[in-house]
């Protein structure tokens, strides 16, 4: 199966995919890492446009192919990266389970995005203005919503693999 992660940046949605990632024994593939390693091969300030996408729908589906499940990390905020992700879980012939992350208090979202630190070396955060400025599309159809405001991850991650075997997207 393949569970495309999506949110702004801040919502917690790295925190919670490596926490399902781990949880699940799955393969975790995050667009950050993959695209801060092509800035730094190519040059920092290259716009890189659309690669880091394209170079982890690669790798997930090879990760698919070998029948692991795979944990997708992006802000995803274009519904054509969505329907990309999907069309990768179609090729592969697996089940896709789409999450989107939030972080409903804004203070609290807010105190995240300008405090966290990079754990991607090079990687600059943004700022609090870029995050709210950001153009994110509705996601149309509905995914499932985590809402990291109020749990902690312990909590949230079991509660998503409880919907997911709910859903009859993971094995019970």
């Amino acid at each position: 199966m393949l569970v495309i992660f999506g949110g702004l940046p801040g919502s917690g949605k790295t925190t919670i995919s490596r926490a399902l990632a781990r949880r699940l024994g799955a393969v975790y593939v995050r667009v950050d890492t993959i695209e801060q390693a092509i800035r730094t091969w190519v040059d920092p300030s290259t716009d890189i446009g659309a690669a880091g996408y394209v170079v982890a729908y690669g790798i997930a589906a090879d990760n698919l192919a070998l029948g692991r499940v795979v944990i997708a990390d992006s802000v995803n905020p274009l519904m054509i990266t969505r329907e990309a992700w999907l069309a990768v879980a179609q090729r592969s012939g697996v089940i896709a389970a789409e999450v989107e992350v939030i972080c409903s208090d804004k203070t609290e979202h807010r105190r995240r995005v300008e405090t966290r630190k990079t754990d991607v070396e090079g990687l600059v955060k943004p700022t609090w203005q870029e995050v709210v400025g950001r153009i994110y599309d509705d996601w149309g159809q509905t995914p499932i919503i985590v809402d990291t405001a109020a749990r902690d991850v312990p909590e949230i991650v079991e509660a998503l693999i409880v919907k997911l075997r709910t859903e009859r997207l993971l094995p019970i």
